[in-house]
C-alpha cells in the first residue's frame, strides 16, 4: 500500500487537488478557476462537465506536481461544495441540466409555501435543518417538475440524484458506485439525522422518487476504485465529506465544544455538540459533524451565505481591486471617523435570519467615501456576521465557556481581518499553519480507513497553531460598531425593504 493521500477539494469558485504525506503535510497541489453561470437573478448554476473536467486536471497535476505515481497513494479524499444539485442520466453518465449550487435562491417561493403550510417543524425536527433555498430537496425537485421528461425518467429509475461529491463519485468509478456519505445527506432536507437514513415522509413531501438516491456511507469507507485510465492505474477512494465537515476534521475539532469557522466563498462555523444533537431555538442548524463505524458525531452550525465573495465582488463586480490579497491594506488605510456597512446578501441572508428576499445594501456612505471604506466594510461584514452566529451558538449552549475559534479559508491570511474579527467577538482567533483544512479533513478521512492513523483523538497532534489573534478593542466598542451593523440589517431585511413579514 502507498503512504501518500490525495485529496480532492471540489468548491464554489474552484477545484484543487492536494497530495499529503504521511504525516499531512501537504506536498504539492493543483487548483483551477470553476466558470459561475448566473441565469436570472439569485440564480446562480454550474456545469457538471466543467466540475469533472476540472477534478481530472486538478488530481493528474497535484500528483504529477508532486512526482507521485498512483501506486504511491493510499488512498483517495473526496470533499465538496454541499447541498448543490447535480441530477444526471444513469446510462451515459450525462446531466440533465447544470448543476444548482447552493446559493441559488429560485425556490424562495416554494419554501415559503411549505413554511406558511406548517411545515417547517416536520423538516426541522427530522433533518435539523430549516425550510430554506439553501438545501437541496427545493432544487432537485424544481428540476423533476421543470426539465422536460425528468421526472417520469427518475420514476423510472433511470436518473441518478447526487452532491457534487456522489457525482464525482460516479465519474471517477465509471458509474459502478452511487454513493454519498452521511454528511452530503444530512443536508438534503430528505435525510433523518436521528435515524440516520433517508426519510420516507420527507421524500413524500417533497415528491423525491427515492429509486434517485445515493447509497449513504460513513465518512470513512471504501467508496470503490477509480477507472484505471484517470491516474494510471486504479486508486482507492476511502474518504468523503461536505467541505464545512470536512474542515472541522482538518481543525481536529473533535471533542465537544470545540469550534471552527471556515473563510471561503461563504462562511460557516460549526460547533462540535457530541454524539447527541442539539436542536436550536435561534435558527441554526443542526448537522451531522461526521460519521465513523456507524457512530455519529453532530453539531450546531451557522451558515453565512457571502464572505469571500464580498471580496471578489469588489474585484470583480466593482473593479476597486485588483486581487483579493490587496483588501487587507486597502482597509487599513480607510477613515475610522466613517462607519460604513455593507450587508452582503447577494443572495440572500443565512444564519441566523433566513431571509431569502433580502439584498445587499451599503449604509453610511458620505462624500469622502471611497474604495478604502467600501474595502474595509466588506471584510467587517464577515466579522459581524460570524458574530452573529457565535451569539446564536452561545444562546443555544449556554454552558458551552471559553470559547477559541479555529479559523481556515482564502480570507485568514489577512492578518487585518483576523485581528478585527477577534475584536469583534472579543475571544482569540486561532490560524493553522496548514490552512487547506477542507482537503485535510479529506485527507485525514482517506488515511484513516488505511489505517495510516489510529483515530480521531490521535489526529489532533496533527493540528499546528501558527498565529493567535487576541482581541485589542474594548468591549464597548465592539458592541457599539455590531449594533451599528444590527441596524443595517434590520434595514436590509425584506420586511423592512417591503413592507411584508419576513421568516426570521
Amino acid at each position: 500500500m502507498g503512504n501518500v493521500l490525495l485529496a480532492l477539494d471540489q468548491g464554489t469558485t474552484s477545484t484543487r487537488a492536494i497530495v499529503f504525506g504521511p504525516e499531512l503535510l501537504p506536498i504539492a497541489t493543483a487548483q483551477q478557476e470553476l466558470p459561475q453561470h448566473f441565469p436570472s437573478p439569485g440564480w446562480v448554476e454550474h456545469e457538471p462537465e466543467d466540475i469533472w473536467q476540472g477534478a481530472l486536471t486538478v488530481l493528474r497535476g497535484a500528483m504529477g506536481s508532486a512526482g507521485v505515481e498512483a501506486r504511491q497513494v493510499a488512498g483517495i479524499g473526496i470533499t465538496n461544495q454541499r447541498e448543490t444539485v447535480v441530477l444526471w442520466e444513469r446510462a451515459s453518465g450525462r446531466a440533465v441540466h447544470r448543476a444548482i449550487v447552493w446559493q441559488d435562491r429560485r425556490t424562495a417561493e416554494a419554501c415559503a409555501t411549505l413554511r406558511e403550510t406548517g411545515q417547517e417543524a416536520l423538516i426541522s425536527a427530522r433533518t435539523g435543518l430549516l425550510a430554506d433555498p439553501y438545501f437541496s430537496a427545493t432544487k432537485l425537485a424544481w428540476l423533476l417538475d421543470r426539465v422536460p421528461g425528468a421526472r417520469a425518467q427518475a420514476e423510472r429509475g433511470e436518473l441518478a440524484f447526487g452532491t457534487v461529491d456522489c457525482f464525482l463519485l460516479w465519474r471517477l468509478t465509471g458509474g459502478r458506485v452511487h454513493a454519498t456519505d452521511a454528511t452530503n445527506a444530512a443536508r438534503t432536507l430528505l435525510f433523518d439525522i436521528t435515524r440516520g437514513a433517508w426519510d420516507p415522509e420527507l421524500l413524500r413531501l417533497f415528491d423525491i422518487p427515492a429509486a434517485i438516491l445515493p447509497e449513504v456511507r460513513d465518512c470513512a469507507a471504501e467508496f470503490g476504485m477509480t477507472e484505471p485510465e484517470i491516474l494510471g492505474a486504479p486508486v482507492p477512494i476511502r474518504g468523503m465529506a461536505g467541505d464545512q465537515q470536512a474542515a472541522t476534521l482538518g481543525q481536529a475539532c473533535f471533542a465537544p465544544g470545540m469550534l471552527k469557522s471556515t473563510y471561503g466563498t461563504g462562511c460557516f462555523a460549526l460547533l462540535n455538540t457530541g454524539d447527541v444533537p442539539v436542536f436550536s431555538k435561534h435558527r441554526l442548524l443542526t448537522t451531522i459533524a461526521w460519521q465513523l463505524g456507524g457512530k455519529r458525531t453532530y453539531a450546531l452550525e451557522g451558515a453565512i451565505f457571502i464572505a469571500g465573495a464580498a471580496v471578489q465582488w469588489l474585484r470583480d463586480g466593482l473593479g476597486i481591486i485588483g486581487t483579493a490579497a490587496e483588501t487587507g491594506a486597502l482597509a487599513a488605510q480607510a477613515d475610522p471617523a466613517q462607519q460604513v456597512y455593507l450587508v452582503p446578501a447577494f443572495v440572500g441572508l443565512g444564519a441566523p435570519w433566513w431571509d431569502a428576499e433580502a439584498r445587499a445594501a451599503i449604509f453610511g456612505l458620505t462624500r469622502n467615501s471611497g474604495r478604502a471604506e467600501i474595502a474595509r466594510a466588506a471584510l467587517e461584514s464577515v466579522a459581524f456576521q460570524t458574530r452573529d452566529l457565535l451569539d446564536a451558538m452561545r444562546a443555544d449552549c449556554p454552558d458551552m465557556g471559553q470559547m477559541v475559534l479555529r479559523v481556515d479559508g482564502g480570507m485568514v491570511a489577512s492578518d487585518w481581518t483576523m485581528q478585527f474579527l477577534a475584536d469583534v467577538l472579543g475571544a482569540p482567533v486561532d490560524r493553522p499553519s496548514v490552512m487547506e483544512t477542507t482537503a485535510l479533513g479529506a485527507a485525514w478521512l482517506a488515511g484513516f480507513q488505511a489505517g495510516m492513523f489510529p483515530g480521531p483523538g490521535a489526529a489532533s497532534t496533527h493540528w499546528r497553531l501558527e498565529r493567535r489573534f487576541l482581541p485589542r478593542m474594548a468591549a464597548s466598542e465592539a458592541t457599539r460598531r455590531h449594533d451599528g451593523w444590527l441596524d443595517a440589517v434590520r434595514r436590509t431585511r425584506s420586511d423592512a425593504v417591503h413592507g411584508t413579514r419576513s421568516n426570521g
